[in-house]
């Protein structure tokens, strides 16, 4: 697994389906659907989306762990 960081290639939006994916080893396009179909149900997966957007780093951005 790789670490979780918003990619700097293949986003949509904030790229945070692409950093999941990335992070989860499938496909970005998987995990939009995944995403957009969670949004059917009743939950707070809007607003997890816009927190995972504002506080995942971008990819060349990212602190070092140290």
């Amino acid at each position: 697994m790789s670490a979780l960081v918003r990619p700097t290639d293949g986003r949509m939006i904030g790229g945070v389906c692409a950093a999941l994916a990335r992070r989860f080893g499938m496909s970005a396009r998987t995990m939009r659907v995944i995403f957009v179909l969670s949004c059917l149900l009743p939950g707070p997966q809007f607003l997890l989306y816009v927190a995972l957007w504002i506080l995942l780093p971008t990819e060349g951005k990212a602190k070092p762990a140290w």
